[in-house]
Order: C-alpha cells, then sequence, then structure tokens
C-alpha cells in the first residue's frame, strides 16, 4: 500500500523534497514505515527517534496502524527563539 509522508524543517532539506510516496505492507504500524523511510532515505536516520509523527494532523504513537492513502506527517525538532 502507499502512504505520503510530509517532511518539514532538516528532514525537507535533507531529502530534498517536501512530500513523498511511501509503499509499505498492508496494515503495517507507523515504526516499520519509519524503518522504510530510512531505507530509502538513510540520511534522516540520525533524527527518527527524536521526531514527533502526526496522522491527519494529530500526533499518534509508534504502534499506530497505517492504511492505504494515510498522509503522516514528520515533525523534528526545533530550536531557537530569543
Amino acid at each position: 500500500m502507499q502512504i505520503t509522508v510530509k517532511l518539514f524543517a532538516l528532514m525537507r532539506e535533507k531529502a530534498g523534497t517536501d512530500t513523498i510516496a511511501l509503499d509499505i505492507p498492508e496494515g503495517a504500524k507507523l515504526t516499520q514505515a519509519m524503518a522504510a523511510l530510512v531505507r530509502h532515505y538513510p540520511v534522516h536516520e540520525p533524527y527518527i527517534a527524536n521526531t514527533r509523527c502526526a496522522l491527519h494532523m494529530d500526533f499518534v504513537d509508534p504502534e499506530t496502524s497505517l492504511a492505504a492513502g494515510d498522509e503522516l506527517a514528520l515533525i523534528p525538532p526545533v530550536s531557537g527563539g530569543v
């Protein structure tokens, strides 16, 4: 099945795109999707452990099951401010 992964900040810069179409097994959990993403974009591996994931604009835990057509947003930690 295919899901859409939206990337932000540093992850977007490292991938060179803000959206990735990712093929994962039917009924895959978020952890499996993240592993597939790292296989295709190994440059993201250092950031995965500290990345929050949102499914259809709601934060989700690593054991969340995914469905075809889902939109997964990866939100890396950010810093800055005054």
